[in-house]
């Protein structure tokens, strides 16, 4: 099931639950029982696997100690028979709210005792909502039945490519979750700012053999299972990461622990609390015991996202040691009381990063000098600039912030990066190739012209340790300026042209073969095309033969890659060999983006990831299967999912028949163009006809009418007439238009079949490729698009160039002086009009006056 799909089957549920339910608690109760679900299923699994039948499931009850102890000892819980979700299925019309009642109730109680900590009362807030789920048991039973029946289908095996759980949770808040104005009030980490850390961090982890990860504000868990996925890449054994979350809210603090377990995560390597962070210092003991298990926690990586500007209390912080060396945050805001909870906690050779609001970089105060001190202390690495309104929420401008307790450098990287993102739908959106750019920016620490600097602690000093982005880096696009001189007598400012600098480096000859110098700081134009001029300049065409040379393998490489090693593809590395290739091939050249490149790619590569893991999940069989296209459609007022035909696994039908069926694609595109010819000329022979024609008892307005018992008539009636006529007549027209809707009905029945059976027409020919055929179809669907879109970048950039030059010539085409002549010009014109005008005394004076003002306006 895919993101689309997943998110119908939600928009479903919600809306069943819509009036029975706050918006905000809608995510309680559907991610609680996807939960159960989830639970339930694992545990089904793990005993078929262990060689039980579906009948002897059955045989779980509690009452068995031996085998409630057997799934304890190796699930960390039991749930019996009567309390599997797929028993709620089965049970139909018997169903009863009680049974989740007692479902969960049970499940607490039967916990192990190594597994507390991760699964104890993490179904509370479902378990404590049933009652609002409506006012009688019967309505709350017919709520549930009808929850459990929608979210059924839901994946819960951990292998898709995104995370099930964050997804709905952000869906639900950007969609649902309105409270007075705002939405859910819980800042949901968008799946690309989760992203974007993780790679910081991934990187700076990567020769690691165990590591330590911790979010003190984890909210749904997204951050934390981001990172996890990232460092995974750098690691031999995922199981050797280890998750530490805190969240202060109990119900979404049970859904950190729901997210974590539902990725694979081994419950031994997950450490929760729900509790304040700022309040009580935590990981550092264990709750049973404070004083004597005081040990505090250090980890290799701390990320957070906590609430923004929040108010806390500092009253006898003083001494706190997260606070004592660097200062106390003021009560109003607790941007920096969370940012130094996170330092605390990592290791000398740590890394952490927060988002955090713009105004922690250059608000005073106690927040000034906290920020001195972090600055003076050598513990700021580097300060990340995002676009506005990239989170569900809130509007607020954010930044990542990078520190480390140990540090060789003095400086600090600042990166504004608050222009590279694209709208989607009301908020903006980080590209994959932002994200790279920044993560390749920050582990460079690279200095770019209006993107990034590194600064040193001097400069920052003489700034009063004001760290406002735009201070350091400014990325805004300098003003459009004028010539005064060009725009009165003409020609192309010299200083314009050499803007376009970037282009003349490239290709030093090409300036002289459109510019004619006069020796004066302005140029004109050589005559002639200008598109024509830079594509066949020889500058521009060696630049495209090695484009091409550096490109000609690219194909090759893919295929070998992806298609030849399709089955030992390590996916989650495979994107960064890919790009790097790439980016090497582009080394010749500076200018084009290798951000846009990549860009490229990526579009591609997220479809192309999808495919692979299912091939892997799936075995190669799968490029050769269908399964039946199921889509969601009104029936009796509510959303129901019916199939509508069918669709290949991986290959798409119509790319089966763009490169297999193209006889068959070829007689039904014959037959819809004639289809709408027929429309076309009925509709002309309808508005050829008289008012009085269409007034008639044998017209009118509506096509249909022609088919009617007089209309036959008179049409029999002209058949047997043999007499010739000069232009059609009224009836020869109803002829031709009953003619022609006879025909335009056999077509839409004709057009109809050929549709049907050319669809299982595909479906056959999917199932019985060959499998060079196959792989052949699977190249065109993954590495064509690639190497398409990637050889359109040297045109991109030629035509680009044509569009700025053009544009310069433009703006100053028209002088001043050509204005000022065109007046003088309509001034005689209008002159010698009014000479030939006549009329009485006072219009006569009052057209002498006219005359004298002109006069006057071409003697200035």
């Amino acid at each position: 099931m895919n993101k689309q799909q997943l998110a119908a089957k939600i928009w479903e549920s919600a809306n069943k639950m819509r009036s029975k339910i706050e918006a905000n608690e809608y995510k309680d109760y559907i991610l609680g029982f996807i939960f159960y679900k989830f639970l339930s299923e694992k545990q089904e699994q793990y005993l078929i696997k262990e060689d039980w039948t579906r009948e002897d499931l059955k045989e779980l009850k509690e009452d068995n100690e031996e085998i409630v102890t057997f799934c304890q000892k190796n699930l960390g819980y039991f749930i019996s028979y009567e309390d599997l979700f797929s028993t709620w299925i089965k049970k139909g019309k018997e169903f009863d709210v009680a049974n989740v009642r007692d479902a969960l109730s049970a499940f607490n109680r039967l916990i192990s005792t190594t597994h507390k900590k991760v699964y104890e009362k993490i179904f509370d807030t479902l378990q404590t909502g049933l009652s609002k789920l409506g006012d009688t048991s019967g309505s709350q039973t017919k709520a549930i039945s009808e929850l459990i029946q929608i979210i059924k289908d839901i994946p819960m095996d951990g292998t898709q490519d995104y995370d099930v759980l964050g997804f709905i949770y952000e869906y639900l808040i950007s969609n649902f979750a309105a409270n007075a104005g705002k939405k859910a009030g819980e800042f949901y980490t968008p799946h690309e700012v989760s992203l974007l850390m993780s790679e910081i961090i991934s990187h700076h982890l990567q020769d690691r053999e165990t590591i330590k990860i911790y979010d003190p504000t984890s909210g749904s868990g997204s951050l934390l299972i981001n990172i996890g996925r990232a460092v995974s890449k750098h690691i031999n054994n995922k199981d050797k990461i280890k998750y530490y979350a805190q969240e202060l809210k109990e119900n979404t603090y049970n859904l950190t622990r729901m997210n974590l377990i539902m990725r694979g995560i081994l419950p031994d390597n997950i450490v929760t609390r729900c509790g304040d962070t700022l309040e009580e210092d935590w990981p550092y003991f264990d709750e049973s015991d404070p004083t004597n298990t005081y040990d505090p926690l250090y980890v290799d990586a701390v990320v957070s996202n906590p609430p923004y500007s929040q108010a806390w209390d500092p009253t006898d912080k003083e001494s706190d040691p997260r606070y004592a060396r660097f200062g106390l945050a003021p009560k109003s805001k607790a941007d920096y009381a969370f940012l130094l909870h996170d330092l605390y906690h990592v290791k000398p050779d740590g890394i952490m990063t927060i988002v955090l609001p713009h105004g922690v970089l250059f608000r005073g105060g106690e927040e000034g000098n906290i920020r001195k001190n972090l600055i003076e202390q050598n513990h700021i690495d580097a300060i990340i600039g995002l676009p506005s309104n990239i989170f569900y929420g809130t509007g607020i401008p954010t930044i990542i912030m990078v520190l480390k307790q140990k540090r060789e450098n003095t400086d600090v990287l600042i990166v504004n990066a608050s222009k590279g993102f694209v709208k989607v739908g009301k908020t903006n959106q980080l590209q994959s190739s932002d994200i790279k750019k920044i993560v390749d920016t920050v582990i460079g620490r690279k200095n770019i012209e209006k993107y990034s600097r590194v600064i040193s602690k001097e400069e920052i000093r003489q700034n009063d340790y004001n760290l406002n982005i735009p201070r350091y880096v400014d990325s805004s696009e300098s003003p459009e300026s004028w010539d005064i001189f060009a725009s009165i007598n003409g020609g192309i400012p010299n200083s314009e042209i050499n803007e376009l600098s970037k282009y003349w480096n490239e290709f030093p000859n090409l300036k002289q073969l459109i510019f004619k110098s006069n020796n004066t700081p302005y140029s004109t134009l050589f005559d002639g095309d200008i598109s024509d001029i830079i594509t066949n300049s020889p500058d521009i065409k060696e630049f495209t033969n090695k484009f091409e040379q550096e490109f000609n393998t690219l194909s090759y490489y893919l295929k070998e890659r992806l298609i030849s090693n399709m089955n030992n593809v390590i996916i989650s590395k495979e994107d960064g060999v890919i790009s790097e290739n790439i980016f090497d091939r582009l080394k010749f050249t500076s200018i084009i983006d290798k951000y846009k490149a990549y860009q490229l790619f990526s579009d591609n590569w997220k479809e192309i990831s999808i495919d692979l893991e299912v091939i892997q999940s799936d075995g190669t069989s799968s490029i050769k299967a269908v399964e039946p296209n199921m889509v969601v459609k009104k029936k009796d007022s509510k959303d129901v999912e019916v199939q509508e035909g069918w669709k290949g696994k991986i290959l798409p039908f119509e790319l089966v028949q763009e490169n297999i069926l193209k006889e068959e694609i070829a007689e039904v595109n014959n037959k819809e163009n004639r289809l709408e010819n027929i429309t076309a000329e009925y509709e002309e022979i309808l508005d050829s006809l008289s008012e009085e024609d269409k007034e008639s008892d044998v017209i009118n307005e509506d096509k249909t009418a022609f088919v009617n018992a007089e209309i036959i008539k008179q049409a029999k009636l002209l058949e047997k007439s043999k007499e010739p006529v000069e232009e059609a007549s009224l009836e020869e027209r109803i002829l031709k238009v009953s003619n022609l809707i006879v025909e335009e009905r056999s077509l839409k029945s004709e057009i109809k079949k050929a549709k049907e059976e050319l669809h299982l027409k595909t479906k056959s020919t999917i199932e019985n490729l060959s499998d060079e055929l196959a792989l052949t179809l699977l190249e065109k669907k993954w590495i064509f698009p690639i190497i398409e879109s990637i050889y359109s970048l040297p045109t991109i950039l030629i035509n680009n160039l044509t569009t700025k030059i053009k544009e310069l010539s433009e703006k100053y085409s028209t002088t001043l002086l050509d204005i000022e002549n065109e007046i003088k010009e309509a001034e005689k014109s209008l002159s010698s009009m009014l000479e030939e005008l006549e009329g009485n005394e006072f219009d006569m004076k009052g057209l002498e006056q006219f005359k004298n003002l002109l006069k006057g306006g071409e003697n200035e």
